[in-house]
């Protein structure tokens, strides 16, 4: 069964009143009132095109034939077809006045859209040179520190070979050689962040890559009782990326999200093909992240954890941009965050 909407029928019985509510005056008058026709016949068409306009002057043309006891040739003839012709007319220019202003709003969608493309490349113009600049002084800076860590840390070394240490200075020296591991391991970080290493591209199957995720992820739990979810749309084709970085990123996602999930919770991995493109997912269902926090979680050194470096999720989106994909940060409608790791099509194997 067709359903028409209830405006357009609204509209056309008002615009029918109107014609007939001259006509009873018309008929009242019984006649003479031909001119005072144009007004509905004119509002109809502008409102309902030519159709509703010529209708409108149909009806009109009847009731003022039908206003007078005898009608008067040519003149009630000339005013009916003058009549006609207004519906015509202003119903033709209503239409052009409509499609023009469809015409306006589908470019001012359009301009929307590209002005929108225009800020994202802005903004990721700008977070890539900070990444740059950023990038330059933690290489420096890791490489001045290296060097007495490693004198530190050998200094330690000697020292816990010493069998005269009592056991309050065997574990100050322990403390020592501890820290410097933890040190070294930042510095690591900050270089790769510095000079991440190319991407060695080739064309794998996404499953297989999920699987082992999942697999490393369960050794992530840490006592934590979360469970896992693998979503994998079928007949998903090869994807062209380097499989040990993209691992590597949707572990760092994986455990994000095991941490901020709540002991019985689930993280689900998820993997679909979208507007061409394929989209690989952790979703959890967290505390999430402030809305105002959302657009600077790729910023380097900044971290909503109490012991976080802010490199780990800077480094991901940086080596998906090198794999010619992008990292993708999204609030969920209910609780939690969502992380789309998108490989665009040109990276489908045809």
């Amino acid at each position: 069964m067709i359903r028409v909407p209830a405006e357009p029928w609204r509209g056309r019985i008002l615009s029918g009143a109107g014609v007939l509510g001259v006509g009873v005056l018309d008929h009242l008058n019984h006649g003479g009132l031909a001119p005072f026709y144009s007004l509905p016949v004119a509002l109809t068409a502008l409102r309902h095109g030519w159709t509703g306009g010529l209708a409108a002057a149909a009806l009109a043309a009847i009731l003022l034939f039908t206003a007078a006891p005898g009608p008067t040739w040519p003149g009630d003839a000339v005013e009916a077809l003058a009549l006609l012709c207004l519906g015509l007319a202003a119903g033709w220019m209503g239409e052009r006045d409509r499609r023009q202003k469809r015409h306006f709003q589908n470019l001012a969608e359009q301009l929307s859209g590209v002005y929108e493309k225009v800020q994202a490349n802005f903004e990721g113009m700008k977070r890539a040179e900070r990444l740059s600049a950023l990038g330059q002084l933690s290489a420096g800076l890791a490489h001045e520190i290296r060097n007495p860590l490693a004198s530190i840390s050998g200094a330690a070394e000697i020292l816990k070979r010493n069998q005269e240490l009592d056991a309050r200075q065997a574990k100050c020296v322990e403390i020592i050689s501890n820290e410097c591991q933890r040190l070294n391991g930042l510095l690591t970080n900050f270089l790769n962040f510095a000079r991440p290493r190319p991407p060695r591209l080739q064309v794998v199957e996404l499953e297989p890559v999920l699987d082992n995720v999942l697999t490393l992820a369960g050794h992530g739990i840490r006592g934590k009782t979360v469970h896992f979810q693998k979503r994998f749309e079928p007949g998903l084709p090869r994807v062209e990326c380097d499989p040990e970085q993209l691992e590597q990123v949707l572990l760092n996602l994986m455990i994000n999200a095991i941490e901020a999930s709540p002991d019985g919770d689930t993280v689900e991995l998820s993997a679909e093909s979208e507007e061409q493109r394929i989209a690989v997912r952790v979703i959890d269902h967290g505390h999430g992240v402030a809305p105002a926090h959302v657009d600077r979680l790729f910023d380097p050194f900044f971290t909503t954890k109490e012991h976080g470096t802010g490199l780990g999720l800077p480094v991901a989106h940086q080596t998906m941009r090198q794999m010619g994909g992008s990292l993708v940060a999204e609030r969920n409608t209910g609780q939690g965050m969502t992380f789309s790791v998108i490989l665009p099509v040109k990276h489908l194997d045809p």
